[in-house]
């Protein structure tokens, strides 16, 4: 959400200036200002891409030591690029020749990027890939987390590289009739009839939705729709629809339901192997006093695991529907030592959390715009024994442990896991231990459930 800006009622309206006159009497015409479309075209000739950064760009050098960014390239890749932007010393570019494809590079399936839905990297091979993900963490780990020395970081591989995902969100253009994906920076729709991420039940979703909207069976209202399909039950509603019906996934061993308008994992068996790595991680300090506590916690993914290894867990989870379904989840696994509280994580950290004593493990997995110092330095003054960072975002993930570092946490471990093959996406998980096992929460008292 965006917030909106207006002006100020008592702000004196600004007259124009009148043009400045020479002595003379002549007036002066002043230099116009430089856009972006008066510009001359620049082009930057004989780029080497020398590797794949933040983004899924690949980064080169001009001979005028500038630094240049180019999407949709690959490690070794020489190019004639078009300068789209400048900031500073600075470029961003677009590929206006291929001079010598890398070693790297393959055809991509899908020819028309825009039509693909976002898969940036698919122009790589697949071990490739996952190489370039895991370079950009120990790069970010590097660069913003200050870690030295900074570990070679495994990425797990998705079970497939393609047709993984089981859920979605279709754009709708009903003036030319589109249906599909929007067009990168942009908001035209791109007709999409067979997309190669989709498992074969979410392709069938879209599938229904070209149908219905061939068929005028789509309302004028509805620009967006959501689809989500499970081990049992799927749903095919516009994004807009104040209730959703749920699917049930299987998990771990857990059974989790949830909605179409919930935040769950699309790569479910990659979910599997990042979620074992959580509950590798909770085994490990299993015997450790103190609380389980997990922040951001959607329907309860990493909860239900918790809850079987700790005392007592607590839930933390803004979004209603989903802590409705965190608590729905516990019960009906029968886990009766869950606390579900509906609440910003933000605010609630901010609170006097005194009578949770002892934190043996705090795991936080927020947005892609990351947890963010407030709340790094909240979780901090529960001082838990360990904390499992996860992120969808190596940047993000790299400054928030960057704060617990500082604070006297040291990495125990990170993981890569390839959640979104074909594109720059991943998913990370991180386990951090304070040095000194004296410096811990207060004792262990009662709460209620």
């Amino acid at each position: 959400m965006t917030d909106s800006k207006t002006r100020r009622p008592d702000r004196p309206i600004r007259k124009l200036a009148r043009p400045t006159q020479r002595p003379g009497g002549q007036r002066q015409n002043r230099r116009p200002r430089a856009t972006q479309e008066n510009l001359p075209e620049r082009f930057v000739e004989n780029l080497t891409i020398d590797r794949i950064v933040g983004g899924g760009l690949g980064i080169g050098f001009d001979d005028d030591g500038l630094t240049v960014f180019v999407p949709r390239t690959a490690p070794g890749d020489v190019i004639r690029g078009r300068v789209t932007r400048r900031q500073g010393k600075v470029l961003h570019a677009a590929i206006e020749e291929m001079l010598e494809p890398s070693p790297q590079r393959i055809e991509p399936k899908v020819a028309d990027y825009d039509a693909s839905g976002g898969l940036d990297m698919q122009h790589l091979g697949y071990q490739d890939q996952l190489a370039a993900k895991g370079a950009v963490i120990e790069d970010s780990l590097r660069r913003i987390a200050k870690l030295e020395p900074v570990p070679e970081i495994e990425v797990v591989a998705s079970e497939n590289e393609w047709n993984y995902r089981s859920r979605a969100e279709f754009q709708i253009d009903h003036s030319s009739g589109a249906v599909g994906y929007f067009a990168a920076s942009s908001h035209r729709v791109v007709d999409v009839e067979e997309s190669p991420v989709l498992t074969l039940d979410t392709q069938a979703l879209l599938t229904t939705l070209r149908d219905d909207m061939q068929g005028g069976l789509v309302p004028k209202s509805a620009r967006e729709y959501r689809a989500v399909t499970g081990d049992v039950g799927s749903v095919l509603e516009p994004s807009s629809a104040l209730k959703s019906r749920p699917v049930t996934r299987e998990v771990g061993g857990e059974t989790f339901r949830y909605s179409a308008e919930c935040f769950f994992q699309s790569n479910i068996p990659v979910a599997e192997s990042l979620l074992a790595e959580v509950v590798r991680i909770a085994d490990d300090v299993q015997g450790t006093e103190g609380i389980g506590l997990d922040l951001y916690s959607g329907v309860g993914l990493f909860t239900l695991p918790l809850a079987r290894r700790f005392q007592r867990v607590v839930a933390v989870e803004s979004f209603k529907p989903a802590a409705d379904f965190a608590e729905e989840n516990a019960a009906n696994a029968g886990l009766r030592n869950v606390r579900v509280v509906n609440a910003p994580v933000e605010y609630w950290l901010a609170g006097d959390r005194t009578p949770l004593g002892r934190v043996a493990l705090a795991l936080f997995d927020p947005p892609r715009s990351g947890a963010g110092k407030a709340a790094i330095a909240n979780v901090i003054k529960l001082k838990p024994a360990h904390v499992i960072a996860v992120s969808c975002d190596p940047a993000t993930f790299a400054r928030d442990i960057r704060g617990l570092i500082d604070d006297g946490y040291e990495v125990v471990s990170i993981k890569g896991f390839d959640m979104f093959p074909q594109t720059h996406h991943v998913e990370i998980v991180g386990h951090l231990r304070r040095i000194d096992p004296s410096v811990v929460g207060e004792d262990l008292r009662v709460f209620p459930l």
